[in-house]
């Protein structure tokens, strides 16, 4: 492709995004993303790559480019969002840019006399500006800013620019059948260099991305993708050998993985969650990892009843806003609201409330998100725990984050059964 046609593609990209958002459809940038790409086949790899930088650059600044074309009595739109970032991050001046806003076959229509202005009013100034609000200087959503201080404190700018850096690519040596070094070497063998992880014991980090799904230690089983915070959420379950656990959300089922290597693969091991379709990725999963103690199902109240006082430990990985995953996912900033915010914690009640009754007396109830907000940590559990007094804090609460530990956002309160 023609730089100009990767620009095009970005800004069809950007467009779409802001057409949804703004009609009030919380559409992932990712999922639109890998649709566009996934339809497109013939585009290489170094574009789709550099495409994906593209948008995911004016999704990562999105507060502070429209505030700078507001600034400029700009509209902000797809193609004007994208402009700013060329401008203000990738510090491009409109004499760089007319060349490739040529309006040849896909690339993008000719600069107007508007966007030249834009472009020249951009050019020497910086993309952080003291007369910025507070809430985009630091880039995050205004009806935060209470939950995020009481988080942080005094760290809340460094907090918050760990969250909107680019994330390395971690993985997880499947212990089922590889050790973390074993892994390394057949990486290695395939020319992609990795390391291991500062904290996880079998976790590793990328120097480069690579295409890992096509490597042979991939289709083996070796690893998988899975960010380290989360591998040390699973660690902090200390599950064993022939336990009885419960995965009570597993979606797709990293943790579930993850626990099944620890238990090293006996045992019994429920993977629930409440539709087919957020376990469909499963099954294929455990048969390349090896794992053949997990049960998937879906829940309802026959199966609740059935497990009731069965597990050793119950897992409650909860739908949550994922603030803590805002390095991978930076239009989280634009999509979430106060309503959502506001529906997810109800939903963490009552899963929470559900998910009990299964934990075995002297059994563990482990509530976890990918949040950074008290609102679906801290105060989720303390409301809990005043309502079901034969659970107590077993232990201090896990909390990670980009700027303390180079992980994710995460959370975690292993609570005990008396």
């Amino acid at each position: 492709m023609k730089p100009g046609a990767r620009i095009a593609a970005a800004i069809e990209l950007r467009q779409e995004l802001h057409a949804q958002w703004t009609s009030g459809v919380s559409a992932p940038a990712d999922a639109v993303l890998k649709r566009y790409l996934k339809s497109r086949r013939y585009i290489g790899s170094k574009d789709r790559r550099e495409i994906s930088r593209l948008l995911y650059q004016s999704l990562r600044q999105h507060s502070r480019l429209q505030w700078h074309l507001e600034q400029a009595n700009h509209i902000p739109s797809g193609r004007s969002l994208i402009l700013a970032a060329l401008a203000l991050v990738d510090e491009q001046s409109s004499d760089t840019l007319r060349p490739l806003f040529n309006g040849d076959t896909y690339c993008p229509e000719p600069l107007g006399d508007t966007e030249i202005r834009l472009l020249q009013s951009l050019s020497n100034r910086p993309l952080l500006m003291e007369s910025m609000p507070e809430a985009i200087r630091l880039n995050f959503p205004e009806w935060m800013a209470d939950e995020l201080r009481a988080a942080f404190g005094d760290n809340l700018p460094a907090a918050l620019a760990a969250l909107e850096t680019e994330p390395p690519v971690d993985l997880r040596a499947n212990a089922l059948k590889a050790s973390r070094d074993m892994v390394v070497d057949a990486l290695a063998n395939e020319g992609i260099p990795a390391t291991p992880t500062p904290h996880a014991p079998n976790g590793l980090r990328l120097t480069a991305r690579a295409a890992l799904t096509a490597t042979r230690a991939f289709r083996d089983g070796l690893f998988e993708m899975q960010d380290e915070g989360s591998q040390l959420i699973a660690e902090s379950i200390r599950t064993k050998p022939g336990d009885c656990g419960i995965d009570y959300c597993a979606g797709a089922g990293g943790k579930t993985l993850a626990l099944a290597a620890q238990m090293q693969n006996t045992g019994t091991l429920h993977a629930w969650d409440i539709t087919e379709a957020r376990l469909k990725q499963l099954p294929g999963r455990l048969t390349r990892a090896g794992v053949n103690i997990a049960q998937p199902a879906v829940i309802t109240d026959e199966l609740l009843t059935a497990h009731r006082q069965s597990a050793d430990w119950v897992l409650v990985d909860a739908p949550c806003t994922a603030t803590g995953l805002w390095r991978r996912s930076p239009d989280l900033r634009l999509r979430n609201t106060p309503e959502m915010h506001r529906e997810v914690c109800d939903q963490q009640r009552d899963i929470l409330q559900r998910a009990a009754p299964l934990v075995k007396p002297g059994g563990r109830l482990i509530y976890a998100t990918c949040s950074v907000l008290p609102s679906e940590n801290e105060k989720q559990v303390e409301s809990f725990l005043k309502a079901n007094d034969e659970f107590t804090a077993a232990e201090k609460y896990h909390r990670l984050c980009p700027h303390s530990h180079a992980t994710d956002g995460f959370f975690a309160a292993i609570l005990a059964r008396a």
